[in-house]
């Protein structure tokens, strides 16, 4: 059965999702409302051309291969010092 979820406990989800990146699921768990719920919140409360899911998707992404430059990069510099060598 639905229940209404008030607006400060709304606003409290999508600043925990937005501000301290918590996981949806993690917190739709915990305050017992459907994780497609919270992405709605979240899809209307977008405030840019970019919506906030696709803004943390890529901050993952570019996290990710930030990640792997660096180990290429060690890499790189492991086999030119062994080859000087």
């Amino acid at each position: 059965m639905f229940k209404p979820i008030s607006k400060e406990i709304k606003d409290q989800i999508i600043s925990r999702v937005k501000n301290n990146g918590e996981t949806v699921p993690k917190l739709a768990v915990e305050y017992l409302v459907s994780p497609k719920t919270i992405y709605t919140w979240l899809r209307n409360k977008s405030e840019s051309s970019v919506s906030f899911l696709e803004h943390a998707r890529l901050k993952r992404e570019n996290k990710l291969l930030l990640e792997i430059v660096g180990k290429l990069t060690l890499e790189k510099n492991q086999i030119s010092s062994f080859k000087k060598s």
